[in-house]
């Protein structure tokens, strides 16, 4: 039985992830190390609460002596590192969260695993690979697009919030163990994730939530800015790969292709709701358009070509189709039926 530390594993996409990985793998054991900030909910993880081979522990990644005895107790073969501060604009307002957790929590991660496994020979080596840390990240670091071109793994570095910009020195931790200590290491930048148990804060979160309670639906600016939507299951279904199969040292960008606007995006959900949810007018007349982030990024977008063609990944998720199902998700939520 390997055992695999998740951190953050009680946010959106660890809470998918962990579900679908222990089903997945019969062989592993998760450590769920969160410290079940605002954007946690262990509600998410309740089909696996009593699962023998799943285990929660409450804390805080920058801890180090708690994050040293976990790997003394669990003897981890493998991080998969998803905890992180995430909304930009709470990273506008207060970026001291996001340096201390994205930067320094990631640097305690990776110094006490490298540590570790380089003094333990109890480790498994399965197939000969050595312990993997798993650093989960997003295409914002690339910074932003123009009208056309899509993000590479080889797409310089050029982040224009607090958010991205811890995310991107915390990607260079990363590289940095791999490259000086030799560390067995992989990157994953994704782009925009959707689906079931998102925090209300965000973007297809707010609109579906915000239209059912009456309220504006708030949209940045002229609502043209545009992002790849990823399933979150479909998101899911590479890490997975990554992890087990990904090259040390190597990033993989997780794009869908599948580029929408806000506006449209506000629209689409309008509709569906329009059709499984009626009210005397339509949703769309709530749209309201507000002030502009600052620093809104235009366009994000993703070419996934790496992870297609060397790892035989493909999105199985059609955006119309998740949509539609995490709208039903929702509105079961927001008005218990």
């Amino acid at each position: 039985m390997q055992t695999v530390l998740i951190t953050g594993g009680a946010g959106f996409i660890g809470a998918n992830f962990i579900p679908y990985f222990l089903e997945m793998n019969p062989n592993f054991q998760i450590v769920n190390l969160d410290k079940l900030t605002y954007a946690a909910d262990l509600n998410n993880l309740i089909e696996v609460a009593d699962n023998e081979r799943y285990i929660f522990v409450e804390g805080d990644i920058c801890d180090r002596n708690l994050v040293e005895k976990l790997f003394q107790q669990y003897n981890f073969n493998g991080v998969i590192h998803f905890a992180a501060e995430s909304h930009v604009d709470n990273s506008i307002k207060n970026p001291d969260a996001f340096i201390k957790t994205n930067v320094f929590g990631t640097f305690i991660l990776l110094d006490v695993a490298k540590k570790f496994w380089a003094n333990n020979e109890n480790i498994s080596k399965t197939n000969s690979k050595n312990p993997r840390f798993h650093h989960i990240s997003t295409d914002e670091v690339y910074g932003s697009l123009g009208e056309e071109g899509y993000f590479t793994e080889e797409t310089p570095y050029a982040p224009n919030s607090p958010y991205s910009a811890s995310k991107a020195a915390s990607d260079m931790l990363v590289r940095s163990y791999f490259h000086t200590f030799g560390m067995n290491v992989v990157t994953t930048n994704c782009s925009n994730n959707y689906g079931p148990k998102q925090h209300d804060e965000k973007l297809i979160p707010t609109i579906i939530r915000k239209a059912i309670s009456g309220e504006n639906i708030p949209i940045y600016g002229n609502g043209k800015n545009v992002r790849d939507w990823l399933h979150v299951l479909d998101h899911c279904k590479a890490i997975e790969l990554v992890y087990k199969n990904g090259k040390a040292g190597e990033t993989y960008a997780i794009g869908a292709n599948s580029e929408q606007n806000n506006v449209t995006i506000a629209n689409n959900i309008c509709a569906i709701l329009d059709e499984l949810h009626p009210k005397e007018t339509s949703y769309k007349n709530q749209i309201t358009f507000v002030t502009d982030r600052l620093g809104h990024d235009f366009r994000y977008a993703i070419d996934a070509s790496k992870i297609k063609n060397e790892l035989h990944w493909e999105p199985s998720e059609t955006f119309d189709n998740g949509l539609r199902n995490t709208i039903k998700w929702y509105v079961k939520k927001y008005t218990n039926l």
